[in-house]
């Protein structure tokens, strides 16, 4: 009995083997899209979410080959092309070598922006191909050759270039990881990620071993057996390596960092700890706002700003106030703290110029921020945020100085003023309470009536 099922598959430790496979690909389905249906975190354009999507589907067709390839179920009929479809091109490149291709191009992406300080200069979707490539080489040359025998097994004279093939993408893994293990990452990707190799590391060095066990002694029965248990057994907690334990979209601007922090965040700013960033304070002014004042200076009052900001939200134009007020979060990290100005301004740009909240600006600005030399540096967005200002100036300015959020503005300032003047008469240690903002980023907790505020100043006309 041993020796069929050797042959022919459906072995138990087969079934056990198979079910720890699903089992993987169902946890790594959950991970993959707890974020967005748990957190509600927004899909973001770019690599940032195709390259998890990759790996996912890398996983998939990894473990599916391993189970077809080494007969893991009991099939009455099979034909020798199915060697060629599942032991070398969805085992190989479409399995291990893609999985591997877009962890080095992640790998990549941080020894570019954090050590280069620039964005890459090879972007992601013609990347991972160009890395892809010497797999899909190799492939081609063992499916024109044909050395597999009915067992979809090769001789050893192939297994070992096979295997040093594997070993190449590992330590190319490895070897751009160490070119940036100097940098002091804000959320502890380089100790994910070198936690990640690790373990998929001595996962792959047993993997490998059951793998060259399995192709060049499949005249022994047992060890076939036990062999293709550990290929499909490890193969299943490496996927779960690559995507969990490492982390798996490093420089996402989307704040997942729930599973590290106690508190939740809600912008990138609190996250990096950027003083009073998302928190309205004490210290701004309490004198009523001058519309004949310049536009960009009234916006430095936090206070104006988010007023600002609600009322061009209720316009469904707010992308533009919202990027204002990211890139003044920007000015206040230090220069001399780069590592928290390039996390910062790569999520700025993620968000706001090559992202779902796209603003208007153009072109020559827009290639100047994605060209720079220089992700840290202080006037990055200088010029796209003189074209914001003058749009805003142009298309919500003057609707907004006739609508219900000026006015609640005025009505809070006229408040808070005489509260102020209340205080220096009697002498008492008075502070508004933070617990007026109602638990949000908005002052005066807008209801959805004062949000229908026209933008167009359509009560005028």
């Amino acid at each position: 009995m041993a020796n069929h099922c050797a042959v022919q598959g459906g072995c138990p430790t087969d079934y056990a083997a198979v079910v720890v496979s699903v089992a993987s690909l169902i946890l790594l389905l959950v991970w993959s899209i707890f974020p967005f249906i748990v957190h509600k975190v927004p899909r973001t354009k770019g690599s940032g979410f195709w390259i998890p999507v990759i790996q996912v589907v890398a996983s998939f067709n990894l473990l599916l080959s391993i189970m077809m390839s080494n007969r893991f179920l009991k099939f009455e009929k099979r034909h020798w092309k199915s060697c060629y479809l599942w032991a070398v091109w969805g085992e190989g490149p479409l399995g291990f070598g893609l999985l591997l291709s877009c962890r080095i191009t992640q790998a990549f992406q941080l020894y570019f922006i954090f050590v280069k300080r620039r964005l890459p200069l090879i972007r992601s979707f013609f990347l991972i191909p160009l890395i892809l490539f010497p797999w899909i080489v190799g492939a081609t040359v063992i499916h024109i050759k044909k050395p597999l025998n009915n067992r979809c097994h090769m001789s050893a004279q192939w297994t070992i270039p096979v295997v040093c093939l594997h070993s190449l993408y590992v330590a190319t893994l490895v070897g751009v990881t160490a070119a940036v293990h100097h940098i002091e990452f804000r959320f502890d990707e380089l100790r994910d990620l070198w936690r990640g190799i690790l373990v998929s590391s001595v996962s792959i060095v047993v993997w490998v071993t059951a793998y060259i066990l399995n192709e060049i002694h499949d005249n022994i029965s047992w060890l076939q057996v036990a062999s293709r248990f550990l290929l499909l057994v490890l193969a299943s907690i490496l996927v779960l390596a690559f995507f969990s334990i490492s982390s798996s979209q490093p420089l996402l601007s989307q704040i997942s960092l729930r599973r590290r922090e106690s508190r939740e965040f809600r912008t990138m700013g609190q996250a990096l700890g950027i003083p009073d960033s998302g928190v309205l304070t004490q210290s701004e002014p309490i004198s009523r706002i001058d519309p004949n004042e310049p536009l960009d200076k009234l916006l430095m009052n936090k206070k104006f700003r988010q007023s600002f900001m609600a009322f061009s939200d209720s316009c469904l134009a707010g992308e533009s106030v919202h990027f204002f007020d990211e890139v003044h979060e920007l000015s206040k990290i230090s220069e001399d703290d780069c590592v928290r100005r390039i996390y910062m301004a790569r999520h700025i740009i993620e968000k706001y110029i090559v992202a779902a909240m796209e603003i208007n600006i153009s072109y020559r600005s827009k290639q100047e921020i994605l060209s720079t030399s220089d992700l840290a540096r202080a006037d990055l967005f200088h010029n796209a945020l003189n074209e914001i200002v003058q749009l805003m100036k142009t298309n919500l300015a003057k609707d907004y100085w006739s609508s219900m959020f000026f006015l609640k503005f005025q009505e809070e300032c006229d408040m808070r003023c005489n509260g102020y003047e209340l205080e220096q008469m009697t002498g008492w240690n008075y502070s508004p309470r933070l617990s007026s903002v109602h638990g949000t980023d908005d002052p005066f907790h807008q209801d959805h009536l004062l949000k229908n505020s026209e933008c167009g100043n359509d009560t005028d006309s």
